[in-house]
């Protein structure tokens, strides 16, 4: 009976080995499927880590190949010396053959936003003023931002393919802006408008004409004055008497005949038919403008003849001595009598006119200074003298500029012996 009980005992011990037998194959079968696992992420990783670096061996030649290789500059170089700094192409021509829906408006702030250098994310409809430059084929739009750096926007849409032909133009567009470059970004183009610098140079001109102001009274007096009012210039209307020297024609208003005479030449379309008008006091306005102390130029709108406000003398009832010479030579003698007379013809040239002194002119009363031209000769200029005062008058004439007296070409004297008339 012991012995039947003691054989189940080691039944029990068989099958208790047995279940610590079966347990550890299965933790170490789990423990190698993990450590395959791992060895297998591992491989996979290193495989991953490789695997890039390969790739990136290649794009790293390529670009520094392309590095190698210098960006052509744009047709009209930006002011920066570092290279281009826009936005790059990143499609063939054409952009876009349609343009996108339209968007919101740009507020004011975001417009500040869009022309300061740095700013990203701006999108919306708006407008952008500036030079036309090529980079790479693709027009350009060159604005200054805000702190006064360039920003160039790349002009895409269906008119991409004509904006090349107005380079270095000012062009105005309109459209969808995208700032998405740090410098820059996109404009989707739906409207523009283009000028040529010249063009816009001669509006500016017209633009200038037309702001002048009118001169007052007191400026207008001024002007007429020798040696004041030098470079004004203005709208107004001016009264002298017409003369003409060579094919230019002038209006002295003040001084005639002396070296402080103020002239004017005048320019325009209306100066073809004056010629009728020599020797007579004529009206002209338009623009005039002060050059030197002694005169400048009218910009003519119209010149209308007038009638003198004081009579001519009268020639008839007294008794005139005649000096005529081609101004050179030995001084000339002459006999006046008192309250008569003298009349002093010389010849003038091209560019030049005769003239005396202020004081002179006082001295020996000098009455009338005219021209005269002749068809075929230089013209003439007479110097029409009443002598008041009795004994030897020395005068001297000056031949200098037009527009500069103090400039002489040659110099030209007459003595007066004046003598007090006879009573009977």
């Amino acid at each position: 009976m012991a012995s039947k009980k003691a054989k189940p005992a080691p039944k029990k011990k068989v099958v208790k080995s047995t279940k610590s037998q079966a347990v550890k194959p299965v933790k170490v079968a789990k423990q190698k499927a993990k450590l395959a696992v791992k060895k297998l992420s591992g491989k996979a990783a290193a495989q991953a880590e490789k695997a890039p670096a390969k790739a990136a061996k290649p794009t790293a030649a390529k670009a520094g190949r392309k590095g190698s290789v210098p960006a052509p500059s744009p047709s009209v170089p930006p002011a920066r010396r570092d290279g281009w700094l826009g936005p790059l192409p990143d499609k063939p021509m054409p952009r876009a053959t349609r343009l996108p829906p339209d968007g919101n408006l740009l507020t004011r702030r975001e417009m500040e936003q869009a022309l300061t250098v740095g700013e990203r994310g701006v999108m919306g409809e708006g407008s952008f003023k500036g030079r036309l430059v090529l980079y790479q084929g693709f027009p350009y739009l060159e604005v200054i931002g805000r702190d006064k750096r360039e920003l160039w926007f790349l002009l895409q849409g269906p008119d991409q393919e004509v904006l090349p032909a107005y380079a270095d133009h000012k062009v105005s567009v309109s459209g969808l802006i995208k700032r998405f470059h740090n410098y820059g970004g996109s404009v989707d183009v739906r409207k523009y408008s283009a000028k040529k610098p010249e063009a816009e140079v001669e509006v500016q001109e017209t633009e200038e004409v037309e702001k002048l102001r009118l001169l007052s009274p007191g400026e207008v007096t001024t002007i007429a004055n020798p040696g004041m009012s030098v470079g004004v210039k203005g709208f107004s209307t001016l009264r002298g008497r017409l003369e003409m020297n060579a094919d230019d024609y002038y209006l002295v208003v003040s001084n005639p005949g002396t070296r402080q005479q103020v002239a004017f030449t005048l320019e325009g379309k209306v100066v073809k038919g004056l010629k009728k008008y020599i020797g007579e006091v004529v009206v002209a306005t338009g623009v005039v403008e002060k050059l030197t102390g002694w005169g400048g130029r009218i910009e003519c709108e119209s010149c209308e003849p007038r009638a003198p406000e004081y009579p001519p003398v009268s020639r008839e009832t007294i008794e005139i001595q005649t000096v005529e010479a081609s101004g050179t030579g030995a001084p000339r003698e002459v006999t006046v009598r008192l309250n008569h007379g003298l009349s002093v013809r010389l010849s003038e040239k091209q560019g030049h006119v005769w003239a005396i002194e202020p004081q002179t002119a006082k001295r020996v009363s000098l009455r009338e200074v005219s021209v005269s031209h002749s068809s075929g000769g230089s013209p003439v200029r007479e110097f029409f003298f009443t002598p008041r005062n009795p004994g030897m008058q020395e005068i001297e004439f000056f031949l200098g500029k037009v527009h500069n007296p103090m400039q002489v070409a040659r110099t030209f004297k007459v003595l007066a012996n004046v003598k007090p008339e006879v009573t009977p």
